[in-house]
Formats: C-alpha cells, sequence, structure tokens
C-alpha cells in the first residue's frame, strides 16, 4: 500500500516514516525543500516537492503517486514554547492547517484517495470533572488563544469529517513528549524549567494529556490499518495535574522545584492562556483508541522513577 505523508520532516512526521516503513508501506512523502528531499531519499523514501500553499502543485504531486492513504500532520509550530513564541507563529501555522490542509485533502479526493488521516488536538475539551471523550463538546468560550485554536480544528475536523467521498479519521493527539519535542531533556521547555520559568499557575489543577512522539507514531498506523472513520484521542493512560507532572518533570531533570505564580500575576505577566493551561484544561481518555486500534502508550517517562511521582 502507498501512503502519501504531508508534514514529513516535522517531530511526528520523522518517528511515523520510520514506523511506516518498519511495516512495509511504500511511503511518499511531501516537502518544499529539494534538501530535504536529498535526506529522505538517503532514507529510502520517496518525495514529492511541492509547496503547500501550491494547489496544482500539490494536485500534481498526488496526482502522480497515485497513494491510498495520505496522513496530514501539517503545522508550523516554533522550537521555543513560549507565549510570545507561539504568538508570533499562530498565524502561519493556522494558514497552514487551513490553506495548506484544504489543499492536500483537494488533491487527494480528485486522485481518488480511499482514506485521510490528519493531525488534530486532544485538549480543548470543555471543562468539567472527569475525562472527556470523543462525544464531549470543544471549549469554544475557553482563553482567546484558545479559541481561536478550537475555531481552526472544529473547521478542519469538520472539513475532512463531513467529506463523503472519503475516509476521514481525525487523530486528536495529546502533548507530545520525546525525541524532537518541546519536553525532551534538550527540548525548550526542559530548558525552562531548568531556569525555573515555567511555573505553577494557581492551584496548578489544569490536567495534561500526554503521548510519546513515537507513540503517536505508532497510533497513527493503527488508524490507517484498521480505524473507523471518526475522531480518535490518542493520549497515554494518565492525565495529570500540572502540579503534579511538572513538579515531576523538575525532578527527572535535576531541575530547581517549579515556582508558583498566582493567576492574578500570571494574568498580568503572561495572559489568560497561560492561566487556562495552568488550571482549566481539561484531561482526555483513550479508551475508543485501546478498544478499536489496541493502542498501548507506555507511561509518561518522568512520572517512573521519581518521589513526586509516588507520592502523587
Amino acid at each position: 500500500m502507498k501512503i502519501f505523508v504531508a508534514g514529513a520532516t516535522g517531530a511526528i512526521g520523522r518517528p511515523l516514516i520510520a514506523q511506516l516503513q518498519a511495516q512495509g508501506y511504500d511511503v511518499v512523502a511531501l516537502t518544499r525543500s529539494p534538501e530535504r528531499a536529498q535526506t529522505l531519499a538517503e532514507q529510502g523514501v520517496e518525495s514529492a516537492i511541492a509547496d503547500v500553499f501550491d494547489a496544482d502543485a500539490v494536485k500534481a504531486a498526488i496526482n502522480s503517486t497515485q497513494p491510498e492513504v495520505v496522513i496530514e500532520q501539517l503545522t508550523s509550530l516554533p522550537k521555543t514554547y513560549t507565549g510570545e513564541s507561539m504568538g508570533a507563529a499562530a498565524a502561519l501555522n493556522t494558514r497552514i492547517r487551513r490553506e495548506g490542509g484544504a489543499n492536500v485533502l483537494a488533491a487527494a479526493q480528485a486522485a481518488g484517495v480511499r482514506r485521510y488521516l490528519r493531525q488534530s488536538i486532544a485538549f480543548w475539551a470543555v471543562p468539567g470533572a472527569g475525562l472527556a471523550d470523543e462525544e464531549t463538546p470543544l471549549a469554544f468560550n475557553a482563553s482567546p488563544a484558545v479559541a481561536a485554536d478550537i475555531l481552526t480544528v472544529t473547521e478542519i475536523e469538520r472539513r475532512l469529517l463531513g467529506n463523503p467521498n472519503i475516509e476521514g479519521i481525525a487523530l486528536r493527539y495529546g502533548f507530545f513528549y520525546g525525541p524532537g519535542t518541546w519536553f525532551a531533556t534538550d527540548g525548550d521547555v526542559a530548558k525552562q524549567v531548568r531556569q525555573q520559568q515555567f511555573p505553577i499557575v494557581g492551584n496548578g489543577k489544569g490536567v495534561w494529556s500526554w503521548l510519546h512522539i513515537e507513540d503517536a507514531a505508532i497510533a497513527t498506523v493503527a488508524a490507517v490499518e484498521r480505524g473507523n472513520p471518526g475522531i480518535y484521542l490518542i493520549t497515554d493512560d494518565r492525565p495529570l495535574e500540572v502540579r503534579v507532572w511538572l513538579s515531576a518533570y523538575a525532578q527527572w531533570l535535576n531541575a530547581p522545584p517549579p515556582l508558583q505564580v498566582s493567576v492574578e500575576d500570571t494574568l498580568l505577566l503572561s495572559g489568560a492562556d497561560a492561566v487556562y493551561y495552568g488550571t482549566q484544561m481539561r484531561g482526555a481518555s483513550n479508551a475508543k483508541a485501546k478498544r478499536e486500534l489496541n493502542f498501548q502508550p507506555r507511561p509518561l517517562e518522568w512520572m517512573v522513577n521519581t518521589p513526586v511521582a509516588h507520592a502523587s
């Protein structure tokens, strides 16, 4: 089976291609860079060179390779995880997901692609008790940047899942950690935590849902093979409050304990989005993915052998 991957050189794209190759799939990776195409060729991966904002070029790339499945992992995220850098990247990230993604989907449909999977987000359900599932409404009244991203996610999911001509699957991933992510030991968040620049906000009861980047790739391949059209929450088994995971993360990094900052000070210094992530976010249930995809995520690596982890 031939699989076309858009977003093949990002954090998830690299392990995804490795998993697809390991399972014997014929992979075509979309890139706009001849240099990256050469790197992909050295890995035994066929590449198609096109800019996702050039609809005709994308259509030609997919039509010429004739894949059965397209996996869309298009994002444009910064290397640093701060309010300023995320804000600066927001316009391009939104455009690449909306416009670039629309071009890839239209090209896939025109080429007769049978199945289409795309990246989405697991942690933006409306706040409330317990874990959210695939039917839980999203938090359209959340803080400004979160609410804007939720509108984008809703648009791109509806565009895919409402298309009667293709088997659409939206994979709502948790927070990525592992190699190449912000939360890797050499990633930007690890740097911030070592410098006590990533605080616990207020009561620290915002619940984060996690996902190792390699587990994201494994789950995506499983969805290619046996996922039903619709939405899947792809997260690990143990969503955690910020006050728990961040304290354990700092210990794992041999960093000083995180500072605690009031909601009022956070609103002044970092804005409402930081308060939302720190105090209101709701965890996600992976029950459907475990049941239908046989998903078996690993435990969060810094929650295994730290005193804070055992105390929680």
